[in-house]
């Protein structure tokens, strides 16, 4: 096992295009730390380069001790898990497995203890004889990470491994991945551009946009204290949703103008981000989380000044919940990382005008409770929990808190 560490890595094309800049990241010795981002962002491109398949233009990467920049791929002692499987149509899922340590010359019954032994963890034994075809997708990623697992590598790589499963599976193989992980200790690197995949895996979870690394922080950090307006955007499902807001004081109270409707912001909203008080008088980005918008119905502990109205445009029953999409009077927040974050979901129309005073509308999207009994075209009630609300700097995408 080894630690990994990006030190100010760059990766800049011929035409000038930086994939990463100024990366510089640790990875610790045992840690599985997750790259997630959008399409684009440069996760892959850091990923291959530890790798040894991507140059490096600047800084340095080290694993272990030892600077790699020059090394080839194959004496980085690293093992990769790619998203294709990779696998030899032609050969037994045994062979599979076995084929880097016969590569490296390996004794036969060194070779034999360690495909048994991954087969025994991953739960393939009945399948050795067989070849990939006869295996299902899940099967056949299973051979792929006994094939890096018999290596015994200093790091483990993944590159987006359970994006050709479905969604049922990808559920049950990423619950697999970790606890393999833990229980064998390597440090490993995995990239995806699933967020619920890297906030359910990763001890640390690595956010890129652009090439550059926005924050790096165990998964409950992200969610609660996001350092700008993009994490916070990105982290979570569904999104968190931004609406622009003017800060003012009322009656001793901090609140928060959305649109024609006002929401009390309460102490407990200063006391985790007291330079909120700075901003009366101010436009900011208002972040709230579908989870801290319920059907007023089944929040009577919620007081009315701490409610919004809006006109439900889909209802979706899920059984242990209802996701509420309501349209709300009030501008949705319009900066580059919120149009960012939509282009990444194929949302660009993220703003509808009224066409009789050209107000803008907000789709504002609430997780009630199943017994909420809202129906489509309603205008409804809703309580806000104000203890989740997060507030980011309209010019500058930056949290606002201390």
């Amino acid at each position: 096992m080894a630690e990994v560490a990006f030190q100010g890595v760059a990766k800049v094309y011929p035409d000038g295009t930086r994939a990463v800049d100024k990366l510089s990241l640790e990875i610790e010795d045992g840690e599985f730390m997750v790259l997630v981002g959008p399409s684009g962002c440069g996760k892959t491109t850091a990923l291959r380069m530890v790798a040894g398949l991507e140059q490096i233009s600047e800084g340095v990467v080290r694993i272990g001790e030892r600077v790699v920049n020059n090394v080839p791929a194959r004496d980085r002692d690293i093992a990769m898990v790619f998203q294709s499987y990779a696998l030899y149509p032609h050969l037994t899922v045994y062979d599979n497995i076995a084929f880097g340590l016969r590569l490296r010359k390996e004794p036969k019954e060194e070779i034999d203890r360690r495909v048994r032994e991954a087969a025994r963890v991953l739960g393939l034994e009945e399948f050795l004889d067989r070849k990939p075809r006869a295996l299902s997708g899940g099967q056949r990623q299973r051979v792929a990470m006994g094939r890096a697992i018999v290596r015994e590598p200093a790091a483990y790589l993944m590159d987006e491994p359970l994006s050709n499963l479905d969604a049922k599976l990808r559920v049950h193989m990423r619950a697999e991945i970790a606890g393999l992980q833990h229980d064998l200790g390597v440090t490993t690197i995995y990239v995806t551009h699933d967020q619920v995949e890297a906030m359910t895996m990763g001890d640390r979870v690595a956010v890129m946009r652009k090439g550059e690394l926005q924050q790096v922080a165990p998964p409950q950090e992200l969610y609660e204290r996001p350092v700008n307006l993009f994490v916070g955007g990105f982290i979570g499902s569904p999104a968190m949703n931004l609406l622009e807001a003017t800060v003012e004081r009322r009656n001793g109270s901090l609140v928060a103008l959305l649109g024609s409707q006002t929401v009390t912001l309460g102490s407990e909203v200063l006391t985790t981000r007291p330079r909120l008080e700075s901003y009366v008088g101010k436009r900011v980005v208002l972040g709230i989380r579908p989870e801290n918008l319920e059907d007023a119905a089944l929040a009577p502990e919620v007081a009315a000044d701490r409610h919004i109205k809006g006109v439900l445009v889909l209802r979706e029953p899920l059984g242990s919940e209802v996701v509420a999409h309501f349209e709300l009077d009030a501008p949705p927040a319009l900066t580059e990382d919120v149009r960012e974050l939509a282009r990444d979901v194929g949302n660009e129309g993220v703003v509808e005008a009224a066409p009789e005073d050209g107000a803008a509308k907000a789709t504002v999207v609430g997780r009630f409770g199943p017994r909420s009994r809202v129906k489509n075209g309603d205008v409804i009630d809703v309580a806000v929990d104000t203890s989740g609300i997060h507030a980011f700097d309209l010019e500058t995408g930056l949290g606002i808190y201390e």
